[in-house]
């Protein structure tokens, strides 16, 4: 029996988008920036055109026509099949429901960091701060431009869910750059090797949630 394949994120994307009505790849890239997804999912014309042709060949999608816009070239319309409803429909299911391991960058940079001076790191963890409070300026402004036009909020849920989770993250980076400003957190030698004990450290053992 032949794996299915998951889909990705611009897979999910892509179905999501033709599940509301017939597009070319490009049209969806513009509805894409227009709902601002692209700050959840990496898009652009290229790779979404790789991705439909992708969830064309497993049957996921079909053309369905071509349109043209002046003297630009032809392109090819692309619907949602009755398998691609429900492949996205399993697939969004799943997410909604069960947490998986992410892995983000900043955790993994964070867990490291101590292989660079204290002093360098709180410059740095500024830095970034600064760079996330003028994105979620961004996104404020943004979310104030679709409720003046009264998109439907169905439409854009996850720009909040987006700006909740950069408030957070500026709160636990400026809380930890106040504990490196005051000596509060005890600083690792960079070069140096870690205490024996905290290499040999035993984390507790996960809690496992029942879904009955």
């Amino acid at each position: 029996m032949k794996r299915v394949k998951p889909l990705g994120m611009l897979g999910i994307a892509a179905l999501g988008y033709l599940a509301e009505r017939p597009m070319h790849p490009y049209e969806m890239y513009q509805l894409a920036l227009h709902r601002q997804e692209d700050r959840v999912v990496k898009v652009s014309p290229g790779s979404l055109y790789r991705a439909v042709y992708g969830l064309e060949a497993e049957g996921l999608v079909r053309a369905s026509g071509t349109d043209r816009e002046g003297a630009r070239p032809e392109r090819t319309t692309f619907e949602i099949t009755d398998s691609g409803r429900h492949r996205l429909g399993e697939r969004l299911r799943e997410l909604l429901s069960t947490p998986s391991d992410e892995y983000p960058e900043l955790g993994l940079a964070l867990s490291e960091a101590h292989e660079l001076g204290a002093e360098e790191v709180r410059l740095l963890l500024e830095t970034r701060i600064l760079r996330q409070r003028a994105e979620l300026a961004d996104i404020d402004r943004r979310m104030t431009w679709a409720i003046d036009r009264e998109i439907p909020r169905v439409y854009w849920i996850n720009v909040p869910y987006t700006a909740d989770m950069l408030r957070a993250e500026i709160a636990h980076l400026e809380s930890l750059v106040d504990e490196i400003t005051s000596g509060t957190l005890a600083w690792h030698v960079p070069g140096t090797r870690a205490p024996l004990h905290e290499q040999a450290a035993t984390p507790p053992a996960p809690t496992v949630v029942s879904s009955s």
